[in-house]
């Protein structure tokens, strides 16, 4: 036989095109549109419904940046149209490729109610099926004008992503207000040729399953009028029956399809936007499941959900009635789908906290997976808090993104810093947009590195980033797909479903450990840096205040702030969303965010203060408030008295115009631009600077990423360095015991302040930036004379360790890298850790020295800064203060301290007396990262802590009030039912930690 399949495979491509899909609504009548834009933000629904409308006609422009259109539309549903199934379409200007990130809108009828939602591959709205004929239709359509941020040119700077620079341009061109009969046959055969010709495409082309369904469908495209597409759709349908019937062989590869809407709670739209999106998937995913009875749809992030309940009532309901189904499936167990990279211990326990009991108060569910499909990588604390909190399972896709290496499973065990290990799955499918396309399912047969031993995997299906869901014509897709031969077959699960069957297959998959390092997007761990700070100052805030507020109300029945508490922690974990604090949303979100942060500053501190207030009492004694984990100047952590005298710090001038400062415990030598050239532990004699080098050193980078420019640093950046080492001033500092430095570059200009606190061995380094650059990168480096393979970067509740070399591709693709409060870098009996406040990209490298005396360099950068253009233009413009700390001599302990002491400035307030702790813990090694008062309201003091060296502990934790009982917990504050209760003596109980075990106590009142 002649092979004619090109010319059959063509001919399907534009008969599909030119006249079957035309075909699916063969009759149609123009609605009457009238329209109301709304002057600013968007209004309440019965606002909308009711504002004076004015007539507009298809082809009329629409539609400011970020504003709100009401438009009305009505007309009369053909006499002649009787009996047949009729939908609205509407058009608003829709580009059907670009789904979430452009104009969309929600349905209403007149008396409010929502219908559907609008967006480019969800352009219908059922009238009726079938009709009378008659009816009249009136409908009202709150259309979002959301300008397209990532147009045809991605990552161009635009000023769209504002509301104070978009401007007030139309975007939008109303293209379609139609009612139209819907062909029901000519749309299955639609989805019949499409199944099948995608199917086709991925077979081999010597597989005779694939000239099977080349036949079919040519004899399908003879039967059809291409003048009566209509009339002759169901003898096409009957060419293909054979085709579609048969069964996939039994060793297919099994997919559970997840109905999904991955909606970014902000990115390339601001917040008060996703309420919406949010709204409009919603309503769209519980019409769907009343169409399709074998459809799940699952949603993630309770946020999300709490504010379809706080913002649209009625869409409330029927996700409520969905939801007690079975079939809209609160996934993941957090609040919202946050970076985990760089939330801190207790931020990222509180993730969990609130998303698992918002399922459980709203709908009884607890969910056993965490489900983060977007995340930017994974830090090695993470098991053990998703075990904590009582999930069991992980699923992400993310890591499919890395550009370097090709991870080496698909479902895995996931093991963490402490050795909790966790079930993990990343769908072959490598996307969680999946529209089972057959290009989609192919890819994920092929890419599945577990054959042999599973052939389960699970495919999020349905558009999202800006939300709109799964599609109808995607449900038909995979009922098609369900048992169709050369394919993947295809059934709708639950994700509980798929991991207990994924599980029960292959119960002992291999095991990765340490952290899930993303081979992309490393500079989200430097754009945006007030949001970073503000993140951080509010962690170390919320820490402060539970403490003196818990210490208060139970020494002096000082009023919890519950709910004030409650509404904070979840605004900061709203802002720790993936891409909010990573730095890659528009400006607007930016703006509101470091607005936010200020606004919690101010309540926090407010807290403490009324708190220490009313533990201190009345008097004049001089008290130093400790909320930092360790002993400072001689008080105990969590307490408060007069802090100890704690020796001086002198400074000299240098021969050659360089200054000494001198604290008896450290030496340090700054040169005539301001760079340290020495720092000298004066107890050992070891000097931490290389020869040779200088420390305190800026370095500039030029930036300028091939794509993705908020998000990445191109490992090409290196090539190019400015030192900046010209210094305008290098003077005394106004305390006499300090060096301050200026200096100016481009458009920036930085003040620094050098300072070696008395009688501790630490430099501080105080770093201010006025920052004007474009597409730099500001680092600031530490040239260390120290030889190691490795060093340690804190994380959730521990550190963890990467190498100092670039042995193999896996190491050298970390050339950015997070921490938290430290790095440690340390040879076998001397140890150095830089500290910071408020950054966490870092780079360490390493090089031997090939002059003098052959020594290792290993150099330490902190990241402070960068520039990229897009999504925010003026992305960190402005003023930046940051505070470093280099800390020679320093054990893994003394970097854990002094970490915490950065973060937590001691207070000084007058009172009465010395205050107690409410708990101590006699051993430095574990650290206690929450003191509180129970989430329910009993008054039990809850204490959350964790063995942070590395090794194991014992120690003795006390309780400074009475106490009648202990209980071991979850996160959620939950009695662990195979645990034990711990031995209470006289307030005093015994513990026994693993390395970097995390553990939670209730303590009940007596």
């Amino acid at each position: 036989m002649h092979d004619d399949r090109t010319l059959v495979e063509a001919r399907l491509r534009r008969v599909l095109d030119e006249r079957i899909r035309p075909a699916v609504h063969p009759e149609s009548v123009p609605l009457e549109v009238a329209v109301w834009h709304a002057p600013g933000e968007p209004v309440p629904v019965a606002e909308g419904l009711a504002a004076d409308v004015e007539p507009v006609t298809v082809g009329s422009r629409w539609g400011a940046p970020w504003g709100t259109s009401w438009f009305r539309v009505t007309g009369t549903v053909p006499a002649e149209w009787a009996g047949k199934t009729v939908e609205a379409i509407l058009d608003l200007g829709f580009d059907e490729n670009m789904p979430g990130f452009q104009c969309e809108g929600l349905v209403y009828r007149p008396d409010g109610t929502p219908v559907k939602g609008l967006n480019p591959r969800n352009q219908w709205v059922r009238i009726g099926a079938p009709v009378q004929g008659g009816e009249e239709v009136r409908l009202h359509v709150e259309a979002a004008s959301n300008p397209v941020v990532m147009g045809p040119r991605p990552f161009t700077p635009t000023p769209l992503g504002d509301l104070e620079t978009a401007g007030r341009d139309p975007q939008y061109t109303l293209t379609r207000m139609d009612l139209a009969v819907l062909d029901e046959t000519v749309w299955h055969l639609v989805t019949d040729l499409e199944v099948l010709g995608e199917l086709m495409a991925e077979l081999p082309v010597d597989s005779p399953r694939r000239w099977e369904i080349l036949r079919a469908a040519e004899r399908a495209l003879d039967a059809l009028d291409l003048q009566d597409v209509g009339g002759t759709a169901e003898r096409a349908r009957a060419c293909l029956a054979d085709v579609l019937a048969a069964p996939a062989v039994p060793s297919a590869h099994r997919i559970s399809a997840v109905g999904h809407a991955h909606i970014d709670s902000a990115w390339l739209w601001p917040l008060r936007e996703t309420v919406r999106k949010v709204a409009r998937t919603a309503a769209n995913m519980t019409a769907l499941l009343d169409d399709e009875p074998d459809f799940v749809f699952a949603m993630s992030q309770a946020q999300q959900w709490a504010w379809v309940k706080e913002h649209r009532p009625e869409v409330w309901a029927r996700v409520k009635k969905a939801v007690a189904d079975g079939r809209f499936v609160p996934a993941g167990g957090m609040w919202v789908e946050s970076d985990t990279n760089m939330p801190g211990s207790e931020a990222m326990a509180r993730q969990f906290v609130h998303g698992k009991r918002f399922f459980l108060d709203e709908f009884g569910v607890d969910n056993d997976e965490a489900w983060l499909p977007d995340t930017f990588g994974f830090a090695a604390g993470l098991p053990q808090i998703i075990r904590a909190a009582g999930s069991r399972y992980l699923l992400t896709q993310k890591i499919s993104w890395s550009r370097t290496n090709s991870f080496p499973h698909h479902t895995f065990r996931w093991e963490g810093i402490d050795g909790t290990r966790i079930y993990t799955h990343f769908p072959p499918v490598d996307t969680y947009n999946c529209s089972m396309r057959g290009a989609e399912i192919a890819h994920a047969v092929r890419n599945f590195k577990d054959k042999g031993t599973a052939r389960h995997s699970l495919a999020p299906t349905g558009w999202g980033d800006g939300g709109g869901g799964t599609t109808r014509e995607i449900v038909a897709k995979a009922a098609r797909l369900r048992d169709l031969e050369g394919s993947a077959t295809v059934t709708w699960e639950t994700p509980s479903a798929f991991f207990a069957k994924a599980e029960a297959e292959n119960p002992e998959p291999p095991v990765w450990v340490g952290e899930l390092y993303l081979e992309l997007h490393r500079a989200t761990l430097t754009s945006q840096a007030g949001t970073k700070q503000g993140n951080r100052r509010s962690e170390h805030l919320l820490r402060e205040a539970e403490l003196w507020a818990a210490t208060a109300a139970v020494r002096t029945g000082f009023p919890y702030p519950y709910a004030d508490l409650d509404r904070i922690w979840k605004t900061v974990l709203l802002h720790q969303f993936h891409d909010i604090l990573p730095g890659s949303s528009i400006a607007w979100v930016h703006r509101e965010a470091r607005a936010t942060y200020a606004r919690i500053a101010d309540e926090l501190n407010g807290i403490v203060d009324a708190a220490q207030r009313a533990l201190a009492g009345e008097g004049t004694v001089p008290l130093l408030f400790n909320a930092a984990p360790h002993t400072r100047a001689g008080v105990p952590a969590g307490g408060a008295r007069p802090a100890e005298a704690s020796g001086r710090t002198t400074h000299a001038g240098r021969p050659d115009g360089g200054h000494v400062l001198d604290n008896g415990l450290l030496r340090i030598g700054v040169d005539p631009r301001g760079l340290v050239d020495s720092v000298l532990d004066l107890a050992t004699g070891r000097e931490t600077i290389a020869p040779g080098r200088t420390g305190n050193l800026l370095q500039l980078h030029q930036d300028l990423p091939n794509m993705w420019d908020a998000w990445d640093v191109d490992e090409f950046y290196r090539n190019t360095v400015t030192d900046l080492t010209d210094a305008d001033e290098v003077t005394p500092g106004d305390d006499g015991a300090s060096v301050r430095i200026v200096r100016t570059f481009g458009g920036s200009r930085v003040t620094q302040l050098l300072s070696l606190p008395p009688g501790e061995k630490r430099l501080v380094v105080d770093t201010e930036v006025d920052w004007h650059e474009t597409e730099k990168f500001l680092k600031l480096a530490f040239p260390l004379d120290l030889h190691t393979d490795r060093y340690a970067s804190e994380t959730q509740f521990g550190h963890f360790f990467r190498p100092t070399h670039t042995n193999t591709s896996w190491e050298a693709a970390k050339f950015e890298a997070c921490n938290h409060r430290f790095v440690h870098l340390q040879e076998p009996d001397w140890g150095v850790a830089l500290v910071n406040d408020g950054t966490y990209g870092h780079d360490v490298t390493r090089a031997v020295r090939t002059d003098g005396d052959g020594g290792t360099t290993t150099t330490v950068r902190a990241s402070l800064l960068r520039a990229p253009r897009f999504p925010d233009p003026e992305t960190d413009q402005g003023v930046h203060r940051f505070r470093h700390a280099l800390v020679p001599g320093a054990s893994i302990g003394d970097a854990v301290r002094e970490g915490w002491r950065i973060n937590l400035p001691e207070r000084r307030l007058d009172g009465a007396g010395e205050v107690t702790p409410l708990v101590t813990v006699d051993r430095d090694s574990v650290v206690v990262t929450a003191v509180k008062l129970a989430d329910d309201g009993s008054g039990d003091v809850v204490v959350r802590f964790h063995e942070a060296h590395g090794a194991r502990a014992r120690a003795t934790l006390t309780a400074g009030f009475p106490l009648a009982g202990a209980e071991v917990t979850d996160l959620l504050e939950r009695p662990l039912a195979d645990t034990a209760p711990p031995a209470v003596d006289d307030g005093r109980i015994a513990v026994a930690l693993r390395p970097f075990e995390l553990r939670t106590l209730r303590l009940k009142r007596a």
